[in-house]
């Protein structure tokens, strides 16, 4: 998905703060919390129609003329009032090609939000496009008291299918999530369900969280959708959905992730680029329900690559970004070191099925190409509505559970002999003993051969770092598993790794 020049552009939609008129509403109706459930479960039954597409003259214009329109914040909803919460709109135009229906909650009614093109200041760069039943809102980004009292800063937005992000103080987007993933990267090619109506709940003046219920539609199913996000730190998602199927769903995503790695000390031979290294997120993180810990090292393969990691009711997932320095990228614009984590808890057992993690070649940091998520064992079956719940952390929430982190994976021909030399660096902590031959080394291949490995503490990080030489002999695929422990139990996170010719 083509997404840099978006995130990049979103800054650009901002106006001085004053008195201006505000959106107009439409007439009240009844809202309750099962209204999204039951028009979810009524669309359901019915066949599938698809989005009424916006006028092609707008879809047609260059990413200059994208970013030369803007929202009016002075128009945002709930401004010049109490509320802790500020909405901003995003017209249908470019990547962006079907309107959404959004509508204020209060007092158990709701009232749509009716499209008004004088809400979007522009330049005089910006073409005269015709304006029709089409045009509408794409999508809305959320501003809150994130660090200051009375200053609305953004850190949600939902825009596009079914995707949304969100930061943590003091981070900048990154990875995106989605409400639900169909058919990813099965051949016959994915399936986008979209979020095509939203309800905004108008918060208290003493609120500390805010409440969106969405509407998700799509060929396949339709969904109720509840989100209740609270600032922080990290900023943290609550999510409750209930999907309806309109035919047999084999493979579905629950709580798809979506990101960007090109390159890091495991691949960094294949780019030329002054950066050490390019990605918004470095590994998959497992907690799976046996609570073992995981460390799955994202890659960059030559070709599609698909991991299933089995489990039963796991105690949680998500994509890191461990590398939290300036210098592991070295990029005074992109500021890799600043994209968020993202980390999901189920709110409930979700049974048998695997964290999936589709890894996509790319040359280019523009294309997101990395994506995790839950796939179910069972098949979603029509007439059997799937209720599900779970939390969504995003900010630097990079470790979880007592076991050593992997901090750093490298990789790279063995200078002073056959084969590869990888090394792992792990943290540092009480837990290391003085004497690092107290600490037992587990290495394993699937195939070639590997050494028992040299443990070496690592000056800078305290921590103890794991060399191993791999020798593939004819092997053009191999599955590592690593881990250190102590008197039997263990020490680190298990490094579980795909290595390919």
């Amino acid at each position: 998905m083509l997404r840099r020049e978006v995130l990049a552009g979103l800054a650009a939609f901002a106006a001085m703060p004053s008195q201006a008129e505000q959106l107009p509403l439409a007439a009240a109706e009844p809202f309750s919390a099962s209204t999204v459930r039951d028009l979810a479960a009524s669309l359901a039954a019915k066949a599938y129609a698809p989005p009424l597409p916006v006028n092609e003259a707008w879809t047609s214009i260059s990413y200059d003329d994208y970013v030369s329109i803007w929202f009016d914040e002075r128009r945002a909803l709930f401004q010049d009032s109490d509320a802790p919460l500020r909405v901003d709109l995003f017209l249908t135009a470019l990547y962006y090609p079907h309107a959404i229906g959004l509508s204020v909650v209060e007092n158990g009614q709701s009232r749509k939000v009716e499209f008004s093109l004088d809400a979007f200041d522009r330049t005089d760069k910006f073409p005269d496009l015709p304006v029709d039943e089409t045009v509408g809102f794409s999508g809305f980004r959320l501003r809150g008291e994130v660090e200051k009292s009375g200053i609305h800063q953004e850190f949600a937005v939902f825009q596009g299918a079914s995707y949304f992000r969100a930061i943590g103080k003091g981070d900048i987007y990154g990875l995106s999530a989605r409400g639900l993933a169909i058919d990813t990267a099965e051949p016959k090619g994915e399936e986008f369900p979209e979020f095509t109506c939203f309800w905004i709940e108008r918060p208290a003046p003493d609120a500390d969280s805010f409440v969106v219920h969405a509407l998700l539609d799509s060929p396949s199913c339709t969904g109720a959708y509840r989100f209740e996000i609270a600032l922080g730190d990290s900023l943290v998602m609550d999510v409750e959905a209930e999907i309806f199927a309109r035919r047999t769903l084999p493979h579905v995503g629950i709580a798809p992730l979506t990101s960007m790695f090109q390159y890091d000390q495991s691949n960094r031979e294949r780019f030329s680029d002054f950066r050490p290294a390019v990605h918004d997120n470095d590994g998959l993180l497992i907690v799976n329900g046996a609570g073992e810990t995981i460390w799955r090292p994202l890659a960059n393969p030559k070709t599609l690559q698909i991991s299933a990691f089995q489990d039963r009711d796991p105690q949680g997932f998500g994509l890191m970004q461990r590398d939290r320095n300036f210098s592991d990228f070295n990029d005074l614009e992109a500021l890799y070191h600043r994209r968020p984590s993202a980390w999901i808890e189920p709110g409930e057992g979700w049974g048998a099925g695997a964290v999936t993690l589709v890894e996509i070649p790319t040359d280019r940091e523009i294309y997101d190409n990395i994506v995790a998520y839950w796939r179910p064992s069972a098949p979603l079956e029509p007439g059997q509505p799937h209720e599900l719940s779970y939390q969504l952390n995003w900010g630097r929430v990079d470790k979880h559970g007592k076991d050593l982190a992997v901090l750093n994976t490298a990789i790279g021909d063995n200078a002073f002999g056959e084969g590869q030399l990888i090394v792992i660096d792990f943290e540092g902590g009480d837990a290391v003993p003085e004497d690092l031959s107290e600490i037992e080394r587990l290495v394993r291949s699937s195939a070639g051969e590997v050494s028992e490995g040299v443990l070496q503490r690592n000056p800078e990080t305290g921590g103890p770092r794991l060399a191993f030489r791999f020798t593939p002999g004819e092997a053009t695929l191999a599955e590592f598993r690593v881990q250190l422990r102590m008197g039997g139990e263990p020490l680190s996170e298990v490094w579980l790794y795909r290595w390919t010719a």
